[in-house]
Formats: structure tokens, sequence, C-alpha cells
């Protein structure tokens, strides 16, 4: 069956870096949109960045844009995301996602979810 696990949260200071990756198993990676959502306590689930099978097509919350990076290594199956310059508001669980195709904003139209990994950032 489908696995995503996420490591590398943890807690760090604002302004620090955290590195996340989420290995894949049970699909064909190479094909799949993979993307990263983050849930902060109280909150819905949104849309931090997407990446495409190409590893070169990439698109980001607008939130996010210019601190956090996605990328991906299809021959070891994992998606990454590189996390500078922290802030307190980018607490969350952040789980990764893999989608079919076109990559989408909205969590419904993901069919396989990993288990998700905590951030959090003191200030």
């Amino acid at each position: 069956q489908v696995q995503l696990v996420e490591s590398g949260g943890g807690l760090v200071q604002a302004g620090g870096s955290l590195r996340l990756s989420c290995a894949a198993s049970g699909l064909t990676f190479s094909n799949y949109v993979m993307a990263w959502f983050r849930q902060a306590p109280g909150k819905e689930r949104e849309f931090v960045a997407a990446i495409l099978a190409s590893e070169v097509d990439t698109y980001y919350a607008d939130s996010v844009k210019g601190r956090l990076t996605i990328s991906r290594d299809n021959t070891k199956n994992t998606v990454y995301l590189q996390m500078n310059s922290l802030k307190p508001e980018d607490t969350a669980v952040y789980t990764c996602a893999a989608q079919w195709g076109s990559w989408y904003l909205t969590p419904d139209e993901y069919k396989y979810w990993g288990q998700g990994t905590q951030v959090t950032v003191s200030s």
C-alpha cells in the first residue's frame, strides 16, 4: 500500500531553518504531484507548496514565497521542504500529500497523505 512518511520537524527559534522530508513508497513516485500542507491549532489545513513530477515546476502559497522551497528527488522517492527564516506563524503540523496529474490548492483533491510532522517556531 502507499505510504508517505514525514521527518525533520522540531522546535526552532524564529529566523531559524528546518528541512522536512517525505519518503514515499507503494507508488510510482515520478508520476505524482507532491505537495506540502500545514495545519495550525484551531485552523483549517492550508496549502504550502507543490512540485510537479518534472522536478522543475513548483507552486507556493504567498505566505511562504521566498522562505520555503520544495524539491524532490525521484531517484530516492522523496520530497523535501527547506524552511528558512521561520516565523512563529509557521508553527503547524506539516503533512505531505500525493496526487496523480495536476496540482491543487485544496486538500480534498489529494489522494494520499502522510501522518504529519510538528514544526514549532518560538519567538
